[in-house]
């Protein structure tokens, strides 16, 4: 049996109502057209939002800064580059960075988009700032977690020897921003300023994306065409079931009025953080006014049995992997008739034409649901917050009291609030790590097996830049845990009145009591010295060992998220 990019007969009643209706009222030709009806009477947050339509025409102008870039980290000898950027500015490189790696004789990529002070840490010991290259990124210009880090690694160019200071330094923002000027004042080495009519999660195959990708060596060129083929598919207009992006759109968006909103994206080993991207840019587009697509990404994969009615899947299939063992897990997921799409990439630079693939088909999938894919209302609400705990902080040099859950009470809170439809979401903030990774797969595992739910796993505070949206402004069908880490030792921040781990603690706290405020059932448990240990403590309590619920897994190590 194998698989398609298009839906079996069982589905075709529910998708081709969809496709109908966007042939007849000329949505794909509007949407190129940059209509801004199409979504929504109220041109805000629309008109301005939609340059990634054409940023494959673009962006081959901006090779020639590019080279610029990579021919000066060569002349420094640089041997890492650093992104410190949230969200857009992340989950872009993030991908670029596991998928392909450093290219020969190319320098290493590290993402930070961490407050968490031991992951500051961890990326701080392993290079050396004198022969570093920072990527500062930030659209706004001014996001509390940049500017933080910025301060952190300012000090420690500053301070060593050989430093070349503003020279070590590349700004990727929008004209006019905070960032820009600041880097022209520090005397930073490069500074891109991207097209302003770019939002951050549609924004990879911007130069948020591809600076940290020529800087790892890869052909952009050759990346913008795959990029471009695509889009000329997408151009299509006569027929919705020929254009690839309006296909999976309408998939998505008419699926997700059934029920089946928890689209759960299946890859190859080396395609998994495709996922991570693809979560922010489903969940913050739509997750809003009630009703949204919600992304499952890097979940185990289990058997049929393990899953309810409420999944979409999409399998991107890397050719040349051992994709075996994926191959029959997706195929029995197709025999017991769940909605599977299958999308082959010939090699790992197709990913050029499914960042533009998911794009379009989020834009199109947002019309099908009648919300707006541009904006994000409910974002701001945990900075608020965040900024109020910090404001709290500094008059009484204390955080808020928090309840933390015993293990006990966290398995069986768990059992009473999820049953099939909801879904599970695991908010960390602490240091990645493998152990703790492998401990909250487990935990994950064992709650499909047990209930049937979709789970999904985010480091904070990336999740915030990502998820978050959709946590507060999507379905009510959510339950989360936020796992919070010791964050001792601790590290400063240059400047600022407070330290990396308050910021994280503050951040934590924040979005606890925005989820709380929307009715959302969220867990707290506090991370002790042995983080595997609390994690599987909860797992045990919640499925004995002897129950047996842990057969019919697919053996498949997850890759860590970050480094």
């Amino acid at each position: 049996m194998r698989m398609s990019d298009k839906l079996p007969a069982l589905f075709q009643s529910t998708v081709n109502p969809a496709l109908d209706a966007l042939t007849q009222a000329q949505v794909i030709e509007r949407l190129w057209a940059k209509d801004h009806r199409v979504w929504k009477q109220d041109p805000r947050e629309i008109v301005d939002r939609l340059g990634w339509l054409t940023l494959q025409d673009q962006m081959p102008q901006q090779l020639g800064h590019l080279r610029n870039c990579v021919s000066t980290a060569k002349e420094m000898k640089v041997k890492d580059v650093v992104l410190l950027g949230m969200g857009g500015s992340s989950l872009g490189p993030e991908v670029f960075r596991t998928v392909f790696g450093a290219q020969k004789g190319s320098p290493r990529l590290w993402v930070l988009d961490s407050t968490v002070p031991g992951w500051v840490r961890q990326v701080t010991k392993a290079i050396s700032p004198s022969r570093t290259l920072f990527l500062v990124a930030s659209k706004s210009g001014g996001t509390i977690e940049v500017m933080s880090l910025f301060a952190h690694f300012w000090k420690l160019v500053t301070k060593a020897k050989g430093n070349h200071g503003g020279r070590q330094f590349v700004a990727i923002t929008d004209p006019g921003t905070g960032l820009e000027k600041m880097a022209r004042d520090y005397g930073f080495g490069q500074i891109f300023t991207n097209p302003a009519d770019i939002g951050g999660r549609y924004s990879v195959l911007s130069l948020f994306g591809l600076v940290p990708a020529a800087l790892l060596g890869l052909d952009i060129t050759r990346l913008l065409d795959r990029a471009a083929g695509m889009a000329e598919r997408c151009r299509q207009q006569e027929d919705a079931k020929a254009n690839p992006g309006a296909y999976l759109g309408a998939v998505m968006g008419s699926l997700a009025k059934t029920g089946r909103d928890k689209v759960t994206v299946i890859a190859s080993p080396s395609l998994a953080t495709f996922g991570l991207w693809v979560e922010q840019l489903l969940a913050e587009s739509t997750g809003k006014e009630g009703t949204g697509l919600i992304p499952i990404a890097q979940e185990p994969v289990l058997k049929p049995s393990a899953y309810g009615t409420d999944r979409c899947f999409v399998y991107l299939k890397l050719k040349g992997e051992k994709n075996g063992a994926l191959d029959r897990a997706v195929q029995a997921l197709a025999k017991a008739k769940h909605p599977v799409l299958q999308f082959d990439l010939r090699d790992r630079y197709d990913l050029g034409a499914e960042f533009f693939r998911w794009e379009c088909a989020t834009a199109i999938a947002g019309h099908v649901l009648g919300i707006h894919p541009f904006d994000q209302p409910n974002v701001q609400e945990s900075k608020d917050n965040t900024n109020r705990v910090l404001d709290t902080f500094q008059s009484t040099g204390r955080l808020p009291e928090q309840v933390s859950s015993p293990p006990k009470d966290v398995a069986q809170d768990l059992a009473n609030q999820l049953h099939p439809g909801t879904y599970l979401s695991v908010l960390a903030y602490t240091t990645p790590s493998r152990p703790f990774e492998t401990a909250v797969r487990r935990l994950r595992q064992a709650l499909m097996t047990r209930h049937r739910v979709a789970t999904t796993f985010g480091y904070g505070p990336r999740y915030l830049h990502s998820t978050g949206q959709l946590h507060k402004g999507g379905p009510k069908t959510g339950v989360f845990l936020e796992l919070v880490d010791r964050m001792s030792p601790d590290t400063t921040i240059p400047g600022k009145p407070f330290s990396f781990g308050t910021l994280a603690q503050a951040q934590a706290v924040g979005d606890l009591a925005s989820l709380r405020a929307h009715d959302r059932h969220a867990i707290r448990v506090q991370l002790g010295r042995d983080q595997v240990a609390t994690v599987n403590a909860i797992t045990a309590a919640l499925v004995p060992a002897s129950s047996g619920r842990r057969r019919g897994t697919l053996k498949k190590r997850p890759k860590r998220a970050s480094r």
